[in-house]
């Protein structure tokens, strides 16, 4: 487990840039209060085999008493690094990313399902939406209850919305909760 190198950090966050915006501070300067430490102390960012991690510095010291090749996994995976080098977010990003989105939507109850099956979300199936979302910009799902079911990107900015069609696509899917079930042995 090491260190980001400046490439590597730069591809992480800016595709977290692109869920949070500025609220992508907040994720870096999060104070930890893991540890006997009685100061709190960071979260950092670290990479594994091509799998980026965010965990405490705290657990980043005890976690160098065990061997590179016995070591699995620490804290919460975010995402990886492809073969070609491009940076994706996993779905157990999502706490992270639903605690500090900039740009949200709510689905209705009857288009949970088909989202967490992995199927876009349809104007049909939205519940309410953030202003100022435009085209490209990274989307965090919820259910009408505020629970985090996913994200994707916008399809459609929030003034196209409201004069489409109910069968348009207005987030395009990448991760839901519903790849714990779908994708258990890879995840």
């Amino acid at each position: 487990m090491r260190p980001l190198d400046e490439t590597e950090t730069t591809a992480v966050f800016e595709k977290i840039f692109k869920f949070t915006g500025n609220n992508l501070k907040n994720i870096v300067e999060n104070p930890s209060h893991e540890g006997p430490d009685s100061e709190p102390g960071r979260y950092c960012f670290r990479l594994n085999k091509s799998k980026v991690y965010y965990v405490s510095e705290s657990l980043v010291k005890r976690a160098t008493n065990v061997a590179r090749v016995n070591l699995i996994s620490l804290g919460t995976c975010i995402g990886k690094f492809t073969h070609g080098g491009n940076f994706h977010l996993t779905v157990q990003s999502l706490s992270v990313l639903a605690s500090n989105a900039k740009h949200k939507v709510w689905l209705k109850p009857t288009s949970e399902m088909a989202f967490l099956y992995g199927n876009h979300v349809l104007k049909g199936g939205l519940g309410r939406i953030t202003e100022n979302i435009l085209p490209g910009d990274g989307v965090v799902v919820f259910s009408m209850s505020d629970v985090p079911l996913g994200f994707g990107i916008a399809a459609k900015s929030t003034q196209d919305c409201r004069k489409m069609d109910p069968n348009g696509i207005v987030v395009l899917h990448q991760a839901d909760i519903g790849e714990y079930l779908r994708m258990e042995d890879d995840l």
